[in-house]
């Protein structure tokens, strides 16, 4: 996708991504390493005065993200300079955005237990030195502390039936007080038996029995089928004045 006079570049209001406006208009976002692309997607180059600065087209077919953005979800929590937990980070995909987003001070600790999604990950990361690919189980979350600081937000994607207690556990080892979740609920992990608004709506409430407090929920149609991303904060009990 050449971009050349006939493409305009626009900031996104989510800070770190951008929309391409072209023939068609594209999710893009800022290529932290010019000159690759990471799983073949469409790069777009612009001249900014003497420079050529370099774009990755981010498709919502293949991010859950992207498609939680392209569906109006009022915050991401991930602007530049933001350290994130990524939790299902599979082979790198959506991780190599959030990286481009972060940018270079900030960081992507990217979690995937198979290895041989990892393998494509630890390729990913070699070249992008704001990720740190975790090759762990995200429900022991101890076992990579040695890697880990605090993070501003937890994303999550594991597809697991026991996600929203992955989540919590990860939370209250590396989440800051008041940082922020953005979890991608696929229904009929959950449960395949029943209405994809009930699963939802049952993941919402363990969210909040774990002092995750979902702001915003959305739906990935057209993007996905039963799926949803649940955005929120994260708040310990305050503490009791006799403590």
């Amino acid at each position: 996708m050449k971009g050349g006079s006939n493409v305009v570049i626009e900031p996104h209001r989510h800070p770190g991504v951008f929309i391409a406006r072209g023939k068609e208009d594209a999710l893009v976002t800022l290529n932290m390493v010019p000159g690759e692309a990471v799983y073949g997607e469409k790069r777009i180059s612009v001249e900014e005065g003497e420079n050529k600065i370099e774009y990755r087209v981010w498709n919502p077919f293949r991010s859950k993200l992207a498609a939680a953005i392209l569906g109006g979800v009022d915050q991401i929590h991930m602007p530049p300079g933001s350290k994130v937990l990524y939790l299902g980070a599979a082979s790198g995909t959506t991780v190599s955005h959030v990286s481009d987003i972060v940018g270079p001070e900030g960081l992507v600790y990217a979690v995937e237990f198979s290895h041989r999604s990892g393998r494509d990950m630890l390729n990913v990361a070699k070249k992008r030195t704001n990720i740190i690919p975790i090759i762990e189980d995200a429900r022991h979350p101890h076992k990579y502390r040695m890697l880990m600081g605090m993070v501003d937000t937890v994303f999550a994607d594991v597809a697991q039936p026991d996600q929203a207690r992955i989540v919590a556990i990860n939370a209250q080892h590396y989440l800051k007080n008041g940082g922020h979740f953005v979890i991608s609920i696929k229904a009929n992990c959950i449960d395949s038996t029943a209405q994809p608004e009930a699963v939802f709506a049952g993941e919402v409430k363990k969210l909040q029995a774990e002092r995750l407090k979902p702001q915003e929920q959305l739906t990935l149609e057209p993007y996905e089928r039963d799926h949803a991303v649940v955005v929120g904060v994260y708040r310990p009990p305050a503490k009791n004045k006799g403590e």
